[in-house]
């Protein structure tokens, strides 16, 4: 085998067809590199790996045409057949040096993860993932390509044959979704031929075995069925003949059966053992918090995917395959919204978008929209948004534990009303639903107290005062172990009843609104727009190293030598801060006469403990801290900041299983325009075209010797 190998790889290279390969792949490569890459700034080469997957329907055929069907044109293979050398190691010989081709090729795009590394930060796991598909899905293709060469003595039929072929398979899943789109017996025959879906896992950072699998399967039947072909020749016609075609035909028929054998038991394993995630957000992996929820589930609970099993999007089919396998009590099915277009009314009255979830169990339902699984920031200067996160864990885990709950479990936030409050934000409205509390508004006037079922009270930044009675209502309340999320607003002063509430627990608004002079503790060179320090608590675990946006924010005062209260601060700012009176005509954001200087506390949390019971209060200055707006400018760590606060004080009893949302994505590297354009012309121009002057050399001087 060795000397087969070591000949063919010397004809590959001896002639152009070699390195007529090798720059085509590169030439295309580096063209999407350049355009991805360099220009563009995305660190995940499995862009650039999955726009050229089409290019192997081309170069394939070049380079495996001539294997067989030269030496059978030739009359050559009267050698193989007579050759006492076993004929796998000739096939096998045949195939590993057109590997050995492709294998350079690869060896350079292996390359250029570490020079994209040079700029920012690479994903390098999920980078050589995803070269590894390409290199699996290259090497079936060959093995294709090798297998069709066998077939006929011409060259070009062999490579149009092998086209054909190779285009079936990259287009066997859009085949299949024509014949029909929620799939049948035929489909799942034809899609056993389908040569890139099993790559996709790969690209999207998931190192799958069974894609592995399927890949060395094809390899093999194809290696097998060569042998086979090239075996029918070896013999005349004779008596043997038919024993031989019966002979053949069995092994045939075995060789199948068991290819389909090895990937249907592979295919049957749990997730956890076939796929292995090498994203680096860890995207697909299951948090320990859910799984150890799921370990204690014992009502049967169904997901429903609004989408045909093969038009839904991968990322959350993987995630949902991953629950299936943590619980038996756990089941998937996919509705096809063509088929059955009124299955949602069921559930709810309002159609969700496609790849939606319906999350049932024997007390409620719940829809996930698929806008909600995923989070996107968005640019208002230029109207455009960029996927930032995926929730996918977060809203299932949180919908599981909804609809199976008791509805006594589960707790109510009231958010008070009547004084002029500002509205919560509808992406915190969504965390509140998402924790699995109940949001209601409480107008103090019409209540003789805090209803007895509230496990948290929300007073959001009023702008009139509490009368007297309604702060009573609300002390009343903490007194007997109460929780409340408190904001205020620097604008509103003369708040008397208000802050009798702050009182209570000996804190006191610092008069001004604060201005932080440290250039790395503020947004967009404004003083006041405050990305104040996180300091680490159960408040704020979600957000901790990183920005919450806090703009218009004034500073509190505390005891902190007090023993009846225990004070823990949540956002601070420098020193180098101060709260200015007289915001107005202030000609400075440094300190000015009658300023305060700082560093200030702008949020923080109180515990108060008074016989058995203890109530807890969490304070923030920032108007807009809780709103959209504000949010969109740290792509949502206010809205994890507020589900860390609602959750810790609400979780005695209440929601304990808060998945926050995972990175979709590193963040762009910055490549200079020159780098960019000389990494261009080097990858897509220069090298191929330098491969193929090297090859014309080579054929040249042979042809004069």
């Amino acid at each position: 085998m060795i000397a087969i190998l070591k000949r063919e790889i010397k004809s590959y290279f001896r002639t152009v067809i070699g390195f007529l390969f090798i720059a085509a792949i590169l030439a295309l490569y580096g063209l999407y590199f350049y355009a991805y890459n360099l220009r563009s700034g995305y660190p995940y080469i499995s862009y650039s790996l999955s726009a050229i997957s089409f290019i192997m329907l081309i170069a394939v055929p070049v380079l495996t045409m001539r294997s067989f069907a030269e030496e059978r044109h030739s009359k050559t293979d009267q050698l193989i057949l007579t050759s006492p050398v076993p004929l796998r190691k000739i096939v096998m010989g045949k195939y590993l040096a057109m590997v050995g081709v492709f294998t350079v090729a690869m060896a350079v795009v292996a390359v250029t993860p570490l020079v994209l590394s040079i700029w920012g930060t690479v994903p390098m796991g999920e980078s050589y993932v995803a070269i590894l598909g390409f290199y699996l899905y290259g090497c079936a293709c060959i093995a294709i390509g090798m297998l069709l060469s066998a077939v006929t003595e011409s060259q070009v039929i062999a490579a149009v044959l092998t086209f054909a072929a190779l285009f079936i398979g990259y287009m066997m899943s859009s085949i299949t979704g024509l014949i029909s789109s929620s799939g049948n017996l035929l489909t799942k025959i034809l899609s056993a031929y389908d040569l890139y879906t099993p790559m996709e896992s790969f690209m999207n950072g998931c190192l799958d075995i069974t894609g592995l699998v399927y890949f060395l399967s094809v390899i093999a039947l194809c290696q097998f069925l060569c042998c086979q072909l090239i075996q029918k020749r070896r013999f005349s016609f004779s008596t043997k003949k038919i024993s031989l075609g019966a002979f053949s035909a069995g092994t045939i028929v075995l060789a199948f059966a068991v290819a389909v054998g090895i990937n249907f038991v592979v295919r049957e394993l749990p997730s956890d053992v076939t796929a292995v995630d090498a994203t680096s957000t860890k995207l697909y992996s299951i948090t320990d918090t859910t799984k150890e929820y799921l370990s204690t589930l014992e009502e049967d609970v169904t997901i429903y995917v609004l989408a045909a099993e093969k038009n839904a999007d991968t990322t959350l089919s993987e995630t949902l395959t991953r629950y299936e396998d943590l619980s038996k009590h756990i089941s998937v099915e996919y509705i096809n919204p063509a088929a059955n277009p009124v299955f949602y009314q069921q559930y709810t009255d309002t159609a969700p978008k496609s790849n939606s979830l319906i999350v049932t169990g024997q007390k409620r339902s719940r829809v996930i929209d698929y806008n909600d699984i995923y989070e996107y920031s968005y640019d208002y200067t230029n109207y455009s948004s960029t996927l930032e996160g995926y929730d996918a864990e977060g809203q299932i885990t949180s919908a599981i534990e909804y609809v199976t709950r008791d509805s006594s479990e589960l707790p109510v936030l009231y958010e008070i009303t009547g004084h002029g409050e500002t509205v919560l934000g509808g992406g915190f409205t969504e965390a509140v639903e998402k924790a699995n509390m109940t949001l209601s508004e409480l107008t103090l006037l019409k209540e003789t107290a805090v209803p007895e079922d509230a496990a948290a009270v929300i007073i959001n930044a009023p702008t009139s005062d509490f009368s007297e009675d309604d702060a009573k209502k609300v002390k009343e309340y903490l007194e007997n172990g109460g929780k409340a999320l408190i904001i205020s607003s620097y604008e509103h002063k003369d708040l008397a009843n208000f802050e009798s509430i702050l009182a209570a627990y000996g804190i006191s608004r610092v008069e001004g609104i604060v201005m932080e002079n440290d250039a790395s503790y503020y947004y967009n060179g404004i003083p006041y727009y405050l990305l104040p320090e996180v300091e680490s608590s159960s408040y704020t675990s979600s957000v901790t190293g990183k920005y919450v946006f806090a703009p218009y924010s004034e500073g509190f005062s505390y005891d902190t030598q007090s023993e009846a209260v225990v004070y823990t601060p949540l956002l601070t700012t420098t020193d180098k801060a101060v709260s200015k009176i007289d915001a107005a005509n202030a000609t400075t954001s440094q300190f000015e006469e009658g300023d305060i200087q700082g560093a200030f506390t702008v949020a923080l949390s109180a515990e108060k403990t008074v016989g058995e019971k203890t109530s807890q209060i969490v304070v923030a200055g920032s108007i807009d801290l809780f709103t959209d707006s504000a949010d969109a400018v740290v792509s949502g760590s206010n809205v994890a900041m507020f589900t860390d606060c609602i959750t810790a004080m609400a979780g005695e009893g209440g929601q304990n299983v808060t998945i926050p949302v995972k990175e979709y994505t590193l963040g762009n590297i910055t490549v200079t325009s020159v780098a960019a354009m000389l990494g261009g012309l080097a990858a897509s121009i220069f090298v191929p075209i330098l491969l193929i002057a090297i090859g014309v050399v080579i054929w040249v001087v042979r042809r004069k010797k």
